[in-house]
This record gives C-alpha cells, structure tokens and sequence, in this order.
C-alpha cells in the first residue's frame, strides 16, 4: 500500500496489499491498485462494501475525518415505498426493490430503523379526487400494499389530523442513517477494504493504457493507478469528474444546488406516522416526518442556491407553519421550529440545453433529476480502456 495512504487507512489489509506493482507516467510513479471509491457517503460505502463482498481489494477516499459528513447526514431518513415515480423508470424499479433490500439489511445488520407508515393526506374534494391516480400510480410502480381511507379511517389512526380522505403506505418507513453506514463500512472492511480519512482526490489523466489519479493527505501528494475507479463525491462528483483529463467536458451533467429546509418541532408531536400532503407542482408539499426517538420534523421546501450554503432563514418558518396547519390545525401558536437542512444535487440531462438552468416549477423550466445513467458508447475509449459514466464509474 501506498505510504501515505497507509498512514490514513483503517483496515485489515488483504494478503496483496504489500506486493503492489508500479506504474510509471510522465508526473512519476503511482502504485496500482484495484479499486478506489472516492467519497464515504451512503453511496460511496454501499459501492466500497458491493466491490468488497465480490473479491475487489478497495481503498475509499474520504476527504473529511469521518464517514457520511455530507448530504448523506442531512436528509429526511425515510425509507421511501416508490410511490410518484413514473412507471418503469429506474427510480421506481431501484426504490421498491431498494426498499425491500434496505429493510432486509436493517434486520440482519441491527441497523435501527422502524416500518412506521406514511399517510398522503386530502384536504379538500379536489385533492381527494387526486388520491386515486396517486394510487394507480404507486400499484403500477409494485407498491401493492398501498390503499385509500375514508375521512374516519384515517383520524382513527391519527386523531389529530384534519383530512378529506387519505392514502396509507405501510411499507414507508425510516432508519437511522448513520448506523446504516456504519454497518456498510463494517461489512466492507470486514472483506479487507480500507478507508483513507482526510485524503482528497485532486486529480486524474489517461496514462498509457489506465488511470492515474492524485490524493492529497499531509500537504502530501500520492498517485495511484486503479484499475477501477468509483467518483460517489456527493457534491463534488462534478468537480472531481471534471479534475480527470481526458474526459470529455460533454458527459458531466450541469450541477445546480436544491436547498432543502427543515424546521423541527420543539416538543412531541402526536403522530405515529409520517404525514405527507397531497404533491403539488414541483414538490411533495411540506410534509412531516419522524426520527427514531420520536421527534418530528417538517419540510423540505425546495430553495435553488448558486453553492452550498446551509444557512436556513427564520423567515420562512411562515410558510411552513401555514402548510402545516392545513392538515395540523392545532399546532401550537408559537411552535417553536428549530431550523434545520438539506442539500442535494440536480442535475439536468445534456439536451435540455439553456432549459436546464431554470429551476423545477418555473415557466419553462425542466424537471431535475438526481442522477443519470450514461451508456458506455456515449462517452469515450481511450486507448486499450474506456471511461464509462455511470453515476460517475470510470473503469479500465
């Protein structure tokens, strides 16, 4: 193993981390290695622990001193049913059978997590009219254990709500995201991947037939020569996609930043599931939601920013509390909200054009997706390897 990156690492090497080859280029040596994830996010861990399970020797790359420091520790930790995406599309396909996995995982692994339900909420006759395609929709996507309530049905379960009419999703649910992650890094680490705190990725070309990349730790400067590399930055996917030469500028997708706003209730709410309005254009509406010790929380609304800011403005707590109390009217004058946030990435495919920098909702504007999936003919070979794009995978 690389020197410098030993120094960081925690992990049970594997037999062949010792006898590693080298690789020479025109900026110098590099070790080569066989996989590197760069990010220890949910996603980052999940790929390191699915590469590790199948036999890869793997080293993630995490530029922080801890694991999930970015929008993977600013979330709702909802464990979502599949219910409003379209019909064959990948997020429905990998939602319902990712949530099936999920709650499967959390059981083995004794991640905390708790299958407490989510009511769609109608609060007047025209709403009400809409649970039915809501309902269509989410059969269509495998959600089979979704079904209607009367009025009565629903405040049976929840008295202090007020609705028309309403949707359950038993299959809705939330876990404890850290220990989720905990448990992803253990399972990898436990088949000899290691983790790199406080190394950043700052750079990457084409050298001969593979990869050269660079990891700054130290003020220090190590090169690598992996035969895969996995980009799972969170929000630096792009910056670090676009740091490696050699890619074509044409397949990273435009990033723009959807500030998500959160006001927690200060006090117990008397709810036991979560509780969701009817969607509206270009949103979920402001719904609410619960932690494993019971404490609820409200949002997110949607506020495009120009770059990460985590600042949440007071402000807003008005609008919150007025969306609120159409399906809460007996929450509390003040309640009391804590600020709180999110922060995710949309990107926006490349044909959307100039389309694509209007925010969802706006005249014009484009719907934005999370991610994107690019087949391996769009990009580009580079001499006996390729790059191929996909959720950022770039592979020999």
């Amino acid at each position: 193993m690389p020197p410098l990156i030993r120094r960081h690492c925690v992990a049970t090497p594997s037999p062949a981390s010792g006898r590693r080859k080298k690789a020479t280029g025109k900026r110098g040596v590099a070790d080569k290695v066989d996989a590197v994830v760069v990010g220890a996010g949910v996603v980052g861990l999940a790929v390191a622990r699915a590469l590790a399970l199948a036999g890869r020797e793997v080293i993630i790359l995490e530029a922080e001193a801890m694991i999930g420091t970015g929008i993977s520790s600013r979330n709702s930790e909802v464990i979502h049913a599949g219910i409003y995406y379209p019909k064959g599309s990948l997020k429905a396909l990998l939602c319902v059978a990712g949530r099936k996995a999920l709650y499967a995982y959390c059981e083995v692994h004794g991640v905390g997590h708790r299958r407490c339900g989510k009511l769609i909420v109608a609060t007047n006759e025209e709403q009400r009219s809409r649970l039915e395609s809501i309902l269509a929709a989410a059969r269509g996507n495998g959600v089979d254990d979704i079904r209607l309530m009367t009025r009565e049905q629903a405040l049976e379960r929840e008295p202090a709500l007020s609705c028309t009419g309403a949707l359950i999703s038993p299959s809705t649910g939330i876990v404890d995201s850290h220990g989720f992650m905990l448990a992803l890094l253990g399972d990898a680490q436990a088949q000899g991947a290691m983790i790199a705190y406080g190394s950043k990725f700052t750079g990457g070309r084409m050298a001969g037939a593979g990869l050269v990349i660079e990891v700054a730790a130290d003020g220090n400067v190590t090169r690598l020569a992996p035969r895969l590399l996995v980009n799972c930055a969170g929000l630096g996917a792009q910056a670090v996609a676009a740091a490696i030469e050699g890619l074509p500028a044409h397949t990273i997708p435009a990033l723009s930043y959807a500030k998500g706003n959160y006001f927690a209730l200060l006090g117990r709410a008397p709810f036991s599931h979560l509780v969701y309005p009817v969607p509206e254009p270009g949103g979920l509406g402001v719904h609410l939601t619960l932690d494993l010790g019971g404490q609820a929380k409200f949002g997110p609304d949607v506020e495009w920013v120009e770059r990460p800011d985590y600042a949440v403005d007071a402000a807003r707590a008005g609008r919150f509390y007025a969306a609120i109390r159409t399906y809460w009217p007996d929450l509390p004058d003040p309640w009391g909200g804590r600020a709180d946030q999110s922060l995710r990435h949309r990107i926006a495919r490349p044909h959307l054009g100039a389309r694509r920098r209007r925010p969802c909702g706006a005249p014009g504007g484009a719907p934005r997706d999370s991610f994107i999936l690019t087949a391996a003919r769009e990009l580009v070979a580079a001499q006996r390897g390729c790059l191929r794009q996909a959720g950022y995978l770039y592979r020999r």
